[in-house]
């Protein structure tokens, strides 16, 4: 069976990182995380999204390690979680990942939330800094950051992010932070393409979708892709795997992109960043 090829988006450090990725939250246990990310590898998918609070980087390293890609055929992000933050706290979660996941290093390094209440994102960001000097992470990034937050951490940093991993969808499109991440040369990475399921009922969307004979979710994954952004779509039904990769065989008119673009709310699934402090 011919998988597709998945196209890549090069960071600011030249690392290049696929543009379509699988993303395992909520998906547990470890032995149905292992099963999905499987699934997941014989589709064609070749980059993966999971974090410490996911409770599945075991399952997503035994998937890795009984798979027949080598290690570097796979793009792999996890996150440190907010009571980890701090300088000596961030390496030694790093070091328990890294166990967890059977690697090491890792492709991609996020800090999940900025939690700016406790204000330890900026010594976090000096313990990224130096697992990327001596090579264990081959790009670092946030997850979640607002403008405000970016310009904080780029006040004491000696490295730009390369990635910000934001809720991302047509109801909630964050114009400022995508001028500021184009402004900075940091990748926009979204979290809940598909607004957890909430904006495939939109009447524009379906109608986009019938007339291509494509899934609404497809539409909305290819309308990401086109706009530069990297996604991450999650799923564990093997069906839906497939589909959500099959977005490179069609594209959208500017008409469509317009209509997309147009969606925008202003409405969050998550708590806005500067409210989540879980954990501490």
């Amino acid at each position: 069976m011919t998988v597709p090829t998945v196209p890549t988006i090069v960071l600011n450090n030249g690392v290049e990182m696929p543009q379509l990725g699988f993303g395992v939250w909520q998906i547990t246990p470890d032995d149905r995380a292992a099963q999905a990310v499987r699934t997941a590898f014989d589709a064609g998918y070749r980059a993966v999204d999971t974090a410490r609070i996911y409770t599945n980087e075991a399952g997503v390293g035994r998937a890795l390690a009984e798979s027949e890609l080598c290690r570097d055929d796979v793009f792999l992000t996890t996150k440190l979680w907010n009571n980890e933050q701090g300088y000596d706290s961030t390496l030694r979660a790093f070091d328990n990942s890294l166990a967890k996941l059977g690697t090491d290093y890792v492709d991609l390094y996020l800090i999940h939330w900025p939690v700016p209440f406790h204000g330890r994102f900026t010594e976090t960001w000096r313990a990224f800094e130096k697992l990327y000097a001596d090579g264990r992470v081959r790009a670092i990034g946030v997850s979640n950051f607002e403008p405000d937050h970016l310009q904080t951490l780029l006040d004491g940093a000696s490295i730009v992010p390369a990635v910000n991993q934001i809720e991302f969808h047509p109801y909630l499109q964050q114009h400022a932070l995508q001028e500021l991440h184009q402004e900075l040369g940091i990748v926009t990475e979204a979290w809940s393409p598909l607004g957890q399921g909430k904006v495939l009922a939109d009447p524009a969307i379906n109608a986009i979708a019938d007339r291509l004979t494509r899934s609404p979710a497809q539409v909305i994954l290819r309308w990401n892709i086109q706009l530069g952004n990297i996604v991450v779509p999650k799923s564990a039904t093997e069906s839906r795997i497939r589909e959500n990769l099959a977005l490179f065989d069609f594209e959208l008119s500017e008409s469509d992109m317009a209509a997309l673009a147009g969606m925008h709310r202003g409405d969050r699934i998550g708590q806005h960043p500067n409210d989540f402090i879980d954990d501490f």
